[in-house]
């Protein structure tokens, strides 16, 4: 090869290479706290769809990307936001995968993300109240799980197909539970149910019973318990079923996992309960893709999977890792028109952007993002049957 062919060659070779970049993506969730067992399978869900895309080689002119965890804490926002101003300004992420309980989330948004200009897509804050943070984020925050008001009418469903017309509630005082709370009430009292009492319960309190005498004494047909699985909702359970007030529950999405029926087992058989999961179908194709790595139907982690691609695909579709430029991409990947992409197709999905191509972006949750930039919402009912949490069906 002569020295003209060599230089062409050598500047062909720095110019395929120059736009590749080292990006970072933080993966802001409660690593410890009440739903850190949720989290266990959250995290390396996200991290999975990070891995994927380094595989592939496709995203930004063969871009790398490096997972920085950050700890939400789930409950303390100072924690909170000093671990987003840390992954922003220090470790210089260019998105956030997170928070994931809605009043850590919010801090964080309002202190740190919208100040800096950073999306954020969180795969499992919930609150009603987060739909109109929309109106003053920028447009730069985004949900890949339904919003609670949403789930306060499918809590409804479930306990008026079986039933059930009057409950109590009880909910962890933070703004996750009482905004789940709030639109359970309104739903369930709207199709003719009747709420006894609605109390908050602290969490990391060693002993609940005089909230469960409280929530006996007003009675009910069951307990709704949107609470923490790893926190005070399972300390309610625990009261409730030593004292004999309640023997059957309802369980919302903060206390569905694994951790349930280890504690509970057969203690709580008949209880029922619902959180945000994609269809059988989708839920097959994602547990393959995992392939035991983790839990890949623990609640929330497929919609973790999905809020790291999110980024991913909107930086590929703007051709940037800023968030001022890939920001006003996410709602174009994730709805038609465009190519339908499932899990494991990240690769596939990069080659159609940078072709100019349109995606509509499926994933793992059956993702679809509607007006305040957030899940429409699919529900897995479940039963807690011979011990073990089963599904009813979906809705």
């Amino acid at each position: 090869m002569n020295k003209f062919l060599i230089s062409v060659a050598a500047t062909a070779l720095t110019a395929g290479s120059a736009f590749a970049e080292d990006v970072k993506i933080g993966v802001f969730l409660g690593f410890t706290g009440p739903i850190e067992s949720l989290v266990a399978e959250m995290g390396p869900a996200a991290e999975l769809a990070i891995q994927e895309a380094n595989d592939s080689g496709k995203l930004l002119g063969g871009s790398t990307v490096t997972a920085v965890r950050g700890d939400t804490t789930c409950v303390d926002a100072g924690a909170a936001t000093a671990a987003a101003e840390r992954l922003i300004t220090s470790d210089g992420v260019a998105g956030l995968v997170g928070g994931d309980c809605s009043g850590v989330t919010g801090a964080a948004l309002q202190n740190v993300a919208v100040p800096n200009g950073m999306v954020m897509i969180s795969p499992s804050a919930t609150s009603p109240g987060l739909s109109h943070a929309n109106n003053e984020d920028n447009g730069l925050f985004f949900r890949t799980a339904p919003s609670d008001a949403r789930q306060g009418v499918v809590m409804t469903e479930v306990l008026m197909d079986q039933g059930i017309k009057e409950v109590a509630v009880t909910y962890t005082n933070n703004d996750y539970g009482k905004g789940l709370a709030d639109a359970f009430q309104a739903a369930y009292e709207a199709a003719g149910g009747s709420v006894t009492i609605s109390a908050a319960h602290e969490d990391g309190k060693a002993d609940y019973s005089a909230e469960v005498g409280a929530l006996a004494a007003a009675g009910g047909d069951r307990l709704v318990v949107a609470g923490y699985v790893d926190q005070g909702g399972a300390g309610i359970v625990r009261a409730s079923l030593d004292t004999g007030a309640f023997d059957t529950f309802h369980f919302p999405d903060g206390m569905i996992g694994e951790a349930l029926s280890d504690t509970f087992g057969s203690e709580i058989e008949g209880s029922s309960g619902q959180h945000p999961s994609p269809s059988d179908e989708l839920a097959a194709e994602f547990t393959a893709l995992v392939d035991g790595k983790f839990n890949a139907t623990s609640p929330f982690a497929p919609e973790s999977y999905d809020a790291a691609a999110l980024i991913m695909l909107a930086m590929q579709a703007a051709g940037s890792s800023d968030p001022a430029d890939y920001a006003g991409k996410v709602f174009d990947v994730a709805n038609a028109p465009g190519e339908k992409i499932g899990v494991g197709e990240l690769g596939k999905a990069f080659d159609i952007l940078a072709a100019g191509g349109e995606i509509d972006y499926v994933g793992a949750s059956g993702v679809e993002l509607i007006g305040p930039g957030e899940a429409a919402g699919n529900y897995r009912e479940i039963e807690v049957k011979d011990g073990v949490i089963s599904t009813v069906q979906f809705r």
